[in-house]
């Protein structure tokens, strides 16, 4: 329905508006010129997340419809519950936010194109034209225009408002968790009693990956709050 997606659209918004005015402007121009983190990121994003999860496509044999939603989620962008788990574990935020603004605008081009190179080299076909299109460019447009406006207001407001906007931000991540179960698109959502191949499906990615981002992040000598 669509209020459940414009209610969902509200509290992402809050959710990456309350993260990105936590940061403190002078941090985020900081971060924003720091080469070795960015590359970092997009290499890990863009190039080695997309190959891990066709690698766990072929080495699962995953049909069709499993594999190309796991090609789509693993060629997509971090999103905005990489920074809320930032500011829980005291991670480097302001780095975060820079990430997910970049990487939502990479992705743009990135997304389709990675799609487009996995799904024939799994199945022989092109799946670019099964996105949702529009809900991923309302999603875009969402993410990129609470960056900006939480950046502007970090830039402008006090450091009291910054606590109140992490409140904010806080809240809006347990709410969008909580949406996204009750929601009717969400209760649907069928968890228990999958095959073996769905679950190894949903985890390898994300081990291999945290491996893989250690290790690179590592060998550049990034700071620890960086790695995360």
């Amino acid at each position: 329905a669509i209020y459940t997606q414009i209610i969902g659209y509200v509290i992402l918004y809050f959710l990456i508006f309350g993260m990105s005015a936590t940061v403190e402007f002078a941090n985020f121009k900081k971060q924003i010129r720091n080469k070795t983190a960015i590359l970092t990121g997009v290499a890990l994003q863009f190039v080695f997340l997309p190959l891990l999860g066709f690698a766990v496509v072929k080495l699962l044999d995953l049909d069709e419809i499993l594999g190309t939603t796991l090609l789509i989620v693993t060629s997509s962008p971090g999103g905005s519950y990489s920074n809320w788990w930032c500011s829980i574990f005291n991670a480097d935020l302001a780095l975060s936010v820079t990430m997910t603004a970049i990487s939502t605008l990479l992705a743009m081009i990135m997304l389709p194109l990675n799609v487009f190179i996995y799904t024939n080299w799994a199945y022989g076909n092109d799946e670019v034209d099964q996105l949702n299109w529009i809900g991923l460019g309302i999603t875009l447009a969402v993410v990129i225009f609470s960056i900006t406006n939480g950046l502007i207001f970090s830039a402008l407001a006090s450091f009291k408002f910054r606590q109140l906007a992490n409140k904010v931000g806080n809240l809006a991540g347990l709410a969008l968790i909580i949406f996204s179960i009750v929601a009717p698109e969400g209760g649907t959502t069928k968890l228990i009693g999958r095959p073996w191949k769905f679950y190894f499906a949903v985890t390898l990615p994300i081990v291999f990956a945290m491996l893989v981002a250690t290790l690179l992040s590592t060998a550049a000598n990034m700071k620890k709050p960086e790695r995360a």
